[in-house]
């Protein structure tokens, strides 16, 4: 059951950012939610507030499981292949991360990859957001 719920929230995340703004921007956003989530669950942690530190987790899971299972193969081909992996691949680490003694150094570790691809998907929207130039 709590798998089911997490999925849809994954899904309803995914759709109200796309709603709400240009897909790249939403992409960007859900960037954004998975590493605000993430730092919360270290602060919640080092509270010792440990329930609300993997509910963090989980959330941050959730989003990046939305972003796996919106991606277009037809479209994208191995560029969409390559983020799957490495959606799956982050999820799991943020799994295998939480309560291990090093959970914040994993974390920070998942955090800077996130960023480097926040930052990859914010620098496409904003090449694409331009009008073309008339020479």
């Amino acid at each position: 059951m709590m798998q089911y719920s997490s999925n849809q929230q994954a899904a309803q995340a995914y759709r109200s950012a796309a709603i709400a703004v240009p897909p790249l921007q939403a992409v960007v956003m859900l960037y954004d939610g998975a590493i605000m989530s993430l730092r919360r669950s270290i602060s919640a942690a080092e509270q010792r507030r440990f329930e609300d530190s993997h509910a963090a987790m989980i959330r941050a899971t959730a989003i990046l499981r939305g972003l796996s299972h919106h991606l277009d193969f037809d479209r994208g081909g191995a560029v969409a292949e390559r983020l799957h992996r490495t959606y799956n691949a982050l999820i799991m680490a943020c799994l295998r991360s939480y309560g291990r003694p090093d959970a914040a150094a994993r974390f920070a570790r998942i955090i800077a990859s996130l960023s480097e691809l926040r930052d990859a998907w914010k620098f496409v929207a904003s090449t694409t957001a331009r009008p073309a130039r008339r020479g």
